[in-house]
Formats: structure tokens, C-alpha cells, sequence
């Protein structure tokens, strides 16, 4: 198995304090391995669902929760379920290869908090000042939907085995659009485009945009002249910036 199982119980304690977990709440663990914080989310909630990918890990929880007639388990990748229960909080360590498609799955779902322990490096990209080297399309959108906390380090000795990389605990709170958009759509494509040609300025890397995403003519692609924003680079634009550009287009 190539997963790294989070096994120490100090940082069970402090993923439940950080979500506020209660007995009335209904939990999704995903990524749930062996148990052990699933487990634990168990004593402590109303429902617990429990979501792993590999068969051999979910025999073993079938057998290990059978104690447990409020935990649900599920088999299968978390970025295929279109329906599950209904949940209201996330506290989870999931698979770190997975960690963009997971905020990304999260940005559709209808939930009070997120506790996830999360790599560093990725952790950075989410709270990633303007025009830093870690900031990108992920942390446009996410702070487009939510309000993002790095909370604490967990260090390496508390999973089975180590992992070779660096981690932390993050909060997501879901909370209203931090700005008007006309259209999610275009505005999602457009930063996910932009990004892809970071250091360029504006007006050179939305053409390309135009072009491929909205095969607009020649003549119309001379509109961008009147765009703002447009001697700025990608990288130095704020997530409000992109909302504007996206409005612009829109109209």
C-alpha cells in the first residue's frame, strides 16, 4: 500500500476542535485507510461516511468498524460520486495526489467547514499572495469560495509510514462569492487559461484565450484592446481582477 496512514491521536483531537464536530453533525472522511480517524469521527458524531478507493483497505474497514452502525462505507473515488448523503462537515487526511480535483469537487458542495491535513507545498497555493510564485489559478478560486486557514504543522513521525514531504492542517469555510460574476463558467475557464501563460501580459495571453475557448474573429479579438488590466501580467492580477476581466467579456 502506498498510502500514509495518520495515526497519531493529538491530531485526531485537533481536526475535530477545528471543525466543531458535534453529535449532530454527519462527517465525510475521505481517504479512510484503516480507520483510525474514522474511528474516532465515529464517537464523537451523529454519521460518519467513510469513502476509500482501495478494496483491500475497505475489507479491512468493514471488518475493523463493524462496531459502528453509524458508519457508512464506500467504495470508490470521491471525484466520480455525484450523489452521496448529505454531509456538513469534512474532516479527512486525504491522498495528497488528489489534492487539486478534491477543492476543485469541493467548490460544488453544500458543506459548513472542511478540516483536511493537507501537503504543505499545495497548502501554500491555496493562501498564495498575488504575483508570489505560488500563486495560480488555485488560489483565485479558492478564494473565490472560500475563507482558507492554515492552522498547524503535522509533522512526519505522526503518519505510517513517514511521508517524505511536509504537512499541515487547513480549515475551508465555505462563505458567499467574494465578488460578482456574470458567468462562473467563463470565469473559471478564463483563470484556469490565463494561468497557463503566468508571466505574460494580459493582452497577449487572453487572445490565445479568445481564440480557443470562444473562436471569436480577428476583427473582435481587436476588443481587447479596451480591456482592463490588459499591461498587467497574469501573475500580478488579484482574484477581484480576473472577476472584472471575466464581467468584461461577458458583456
Amino acid at each position: 500500500l502506498s498510502q500514509h496512514f495518520l495515526i497519531e491521536p493529538s491530531i485526531f483531537h485537533m481536526l475535530v476542535d477545528y471543525a466543531a464536530l458535534t453529535h449532530v453533525d454527519t462527517a465525510l472522511d475521505i481517504g479512510a485507510g484503516l480507520g483510525f480517524l474514522t474511528r474516532f469521527l465515529a464517537k464523537k458524531c451523529k454519521m460518519v461516511l467513510a469513502v476509500e478507493l482501495d478494496s483491500r483497505l475497505v475489507k479491512i474497514l468493514r471488518e475493523n468498524l463493524r462496531e459502528f452502525p453509524n458508519v457508512t462505507i464506500f467504495e470508490g473515488d470521491i471525484l466520480r460520486f455525484d450523489v452521496l448523503p448529505p454531509f456538513n462537515k469534512v474532516i479527512s487526511v486525504p491522498p495528497y495526489n488528489i489534492s487539486s480535483k478534491l477543492i476543485e469537487w469541493l467548490f460544488d458542495r453544500d458543506f459548513a467547514n472542511a478540516v483536511l491535513i493537507l501537503q504543505k507545498e499545495f497548502a501554500d497555493r491555496l493562501v498564495a499572495p498575488v504575483g508570489s510564485d505560488s500563486y495560480g489559478w488555485l488560489s483565485v478560486l479558492s478564494y473565490y469560495h472560500f475563507e482558507v486557514d492554515v492552522l498547524d504543522d503535522v509533522p512526519s513521525f505522526m503518519f505510517y509510514p513517514p511521508p517524505k514531504v511536509n504537512s499541515v492542517i487547513v480549515r475551508l469555510r465555505p462563505r458567499s462569492p467574494a465578488f460578482f460574476i456574470q458567468n462562473y463558467r467563463l470565469f473559471y475557464k478564463l483563470v484556469h487559461s490565463l494561468f497557463s501563460q503566468r508571466n505574460k501580459k494580459v493582452r497577449n495571453a487572453i487572445k490565445q484565450f479568445l481564440k480557443r475557448h470562444l473562436a471569436l474573429s480577428k476583427d473582435n479579438i481587436k476588443l481587447t484592446e479596451s480591456l482592463p488590466f490588459r499591461d498587467r501580467r497574469v501573475r500580478e492580477l488579484a482574484p477581484e481582477d480576473f472577476g472584472e476581466l471575466a464581467n468584461a467579456l461577458s458583456n
